[in-house]
């Protein structure tokens, strides 16, 4: 009885279950990432973004040659994922290693996970941080002009809602941050399995108590369907014709991939440039949430070869329409 009361009062003995198994799993797809590693690429590490937040740290990996020298990349700026109550960054830093390799300067950056942080606060210090990165610019060969935001589940929403914030000051003051980013200088986003509109949440799925308490824990209500507040985090309600080129994908046994093709249409509908890489419901093997971080299947390591391209692309774009 006991048991069943904290699970009742409290999101924390469900956000420590989901805690642990995420954890687990992250661990496991950042050691099959070793072999993959690149050679040559460089970091630095534990850069505090805020001396006020005990949470604001980012990394920051360099191609190779590239660190010390006068070079300015495209940067992207990733969001790790995580159900907003759990991950750090160090989950996707092999990962995003591998992704310095291929020409960019790529930022790993940490924030506050829910019950202890609640909405938006995640997208608060994702401001902070690209404010950090502008003024630290020279020192670590950003191209201020060409800040990709990027991130995978979780850390895709808080990617795509800051997105929101900084091309549209109608949604920054929903959100409640004054961007430290102008529109000219966000060149696009890479979004990977994120969750975009609650109304596309099946509350009658076996997905629905995953949800439930996440929910729960980042709104910082039990009765969270009642909270006004989930319109502003449903970012698909709200993206503007200057929402920047976006490249969105999930895998087609991912509950969330509903809410990447919702995205995708939504962008589309407002003539935004949209590069989408979906799967065919009988692909197989069948991809579950976070596939792009497995590279030994093809599915994944298309999806880095397809990032790379729309970042390419982006980098052309900014050459030819300086």
């Amino acid at each position: 009885m006991g048991t069943w009361v904290a699970f009742q009062l409290s999101p924390w003995p469900s956000v420590l279950a989901i805690r642990w198994v995420f954890d687990r799993g992250a661990a496991e797809a950042s050691d099959a990432l070793r072999k993959h590693l690149p050679t040559g690429v460089t970091e630095q590490r534990g850069l505090r973004y805020d001396a006020a937040d005990p949470d604001a740290w980012l990394d920051v990996y360099f191609p190779p040659k590239v660190q010390g020298s006068a070079q300015r990349l495209t940067t992207v700026v990733w969001v790790h994922g995580g159900g907003f109550v759990s991950g750090r960054r160090e989950d996707v830093a092999n990962y995003l290693h591998i992704l310095a390799a291929r020409g960019f300067v790529v930022v790993n950056v940490d924030y506050s996970i829910a019950p202890g942080a609640t909405w938006p606060t995640p997208t608060r210090q994702l401001n902070a941080a690209l404010g950090y990165l502008q003024q630290h610019a020279g020192a670590l060969n950003i191209d201020a002009s060409r800040i990709v935001l990027a991130g995978d589940s979780a850390g895709a929403q808080i990617a795509a809602e800051t997105a929101n914030a900084i091309t549209s000051p109608a949604h920054a003051g929903r959100v409640g941050v004054s961007p430290t980013l102008q529109p000219r200088q966000l060149a696009g986003v890479l979004l990977f399995c994120g969750p975009y509109d609650t109304e596309l949440v099946q509350w009658d799925s076996p997905f629905a108590g995953f949800m439930r308490t996440v929910l729960w824990a980042y709104t910082g209500r039990k009765d969270f369907r009642e909270d006004p507040r989930l319109d502003t985090f449903s970012v698909v309600r709200h993206v503007t014709p200057a929402f920047p080129p976006a490249f969105i994908s999930a895998g087609n046994a991912d509950p969330l991939e509903p809410h990447s093709r919702a995205l995708a249409d939504a962008l589309r509908a407002q003539g935004v440039h949209v590069d989408a890489l979906f799967f065919a419901k009988d692909y197989t093997p069948v991809l579950a949430h976070e596939y792009q971080f497995n590279l030994d299947t093809d599915a994944g390591r298309k999806a880095m070869d397809r990032s790379v391209a729309f970042l390419e692309g982006l980098e052309r774009s900014a050459v030819e329409h300086p």
